[in-house]
């Protein structure tokens, strides 16, 4: 398989190591605003803490392509009296991995590392062995002597995530804690660099956006839809694989781990945004796939549609296996293709192109 650039692989290992549950995506918007000034026009972050970037602005046609910053965590909820922590879940956790795994607490001087404590298996009873554990029966210990000695270094409010970080496996496919979607934000930040090298060919405004806090409710990418007045919007997030065992593809279709991005049809989605989107994967040589969406779907493209007075939109997803599990899976040439995908797209619009379906 070909290699990703090496800067940019550099840039992914980076954005992957940085914890950002839904309403503290500071550390890893610090890092892609950084990686944008390089190639947009122009960076800020508005009060939301969304990172808006722009090529070519004031053209009178505005895209805008949008991945979301922010993962899937937890948060402290109580100190007990003996120093052991409890915590909610931040977005749709699954409450049956939590037991045995170790966390970061991100207190006010730094990470805290603590385990989720459970009764050992020797001392269950019959009853309890066969029962999936819930975040409500387990605790997190950091090791604390007491309440007191916790609260020097955690407080109620603190974001949680687990430790695990980025590596590679076999094949290309790498695996990470936040591929949902930190990878649908690496792929905007690519387009927008493969847009600023052949900046003359943009002949539309193009946005790159890091929306913050989809996973509790699509908030960022409706503030900066508002914000933006985008005549297009395209989303990035990731999309189930399912090429593993125990997925019904009658159910859910068959997306493939390096087959390529992910193209959504249905009522969330553009038909002239979508019919533009497979035209420009065939000129830029890109792989893709399809997938059903007859509703509404769960990404930023949902708030996207439906903002102002309504906003051209599609849907890309990245292939994703074991979406929200602290092992999810992508493989690396989907992202570069996800990119290249954009950046065409982008490329081969003009102030006249229109989205109105006919």
């Amino acid at each position: 398989p070909r290699a990703m650039n090496a800067d940019s692989l550099t840039f992914l290992e980076r954005l992957m190591s940085v914890p950002c549950p839904s309403g503290f995506e500071q550390p890893a918007q610090r890092i892609i605003s950084a990686r944008l000034e390089k190639y947009a026009d122009r960076v800020w972050t508005d009060v939301h803490g969304n990172v808006i970037s722009v090529i070519n602005e004031g053209a009178p046609l505005r895209i805008m392509f949008a991945g979301h910053a922010d993962e899937i965590g937890f948060m402290v909820t109580h100190i007990d009296e003996k120093g052991y922590v409890y915590a909610a879940s931040i977005g749709g956790n699954d409450q049956t991995l939590c037991a045995g795994m170790r966390v970061n607490i991100h207190g006010p001087r730094g990470p805290v590392l603590g385990v989720f404590g459970k009764k050992p298996i020797h001392v269950m009873r019959p009853d309890e062995r066969d029962k999936a554990l819930k975040l409500r029966d387990l605790w997190i210990d950091i090791g604390a002597k007491d309440r007191k000695d916790a609260e020097k270094c955690v407080e109620v409010g603190d974001p949680i995530t687990y430790t695990v970080g980025f590596e590679r496996l076999l094949n290309n496919i790498a695996v990470a804690r936040a591929f949902d979607n930190r990878a649908g934000c690496f792929c905007v930040c690519e387009a927008m660099r493969l847009l600023a090298r052949n900046k003359q060919q943009v002949k539309v405004s193009v946005y790159g956006v890091s929306t913050v806090q989809e996973e509790i409710g699509l908030r960022g990418a409706r503030t900066s839809t508002f914000g933006i007045d985008p005549h297009v919007g395209i989303a990035l997030d990731v999309e189930w694989a399912t090429d593993h065992p125990s997925m019904d593809e009658k159910e859910i279709g068959s997306i493939a781990l390096g087959g390529g991005p992910v193209l959504a049809k249905g009522a969330n989605i553009n038909p002239v945004a979508l019919k533009r989107l497979r035209a420009a994967a065939k000129k830029a040589k890109v792989p893709y796939q399809m997938v059903a969406s007859p509703g509404a779907t769960g990404t930023d493209a949902n708030a996207i549609q439906v903002t102002r007075s309504g906003v051209a939109t599609a849907l890309i997803g990245i292939p994703n296996r074991y979406m929200h599990t602290p092992v999810e899976l992508i493989h690396l040439d989907d992202l570069d293709n996800t990119a290249k995908l954009l950046a065409r797209f982008a490329q081969d619009l003009t102030p006249k192109t229109s989205f109105i379906p006919t």
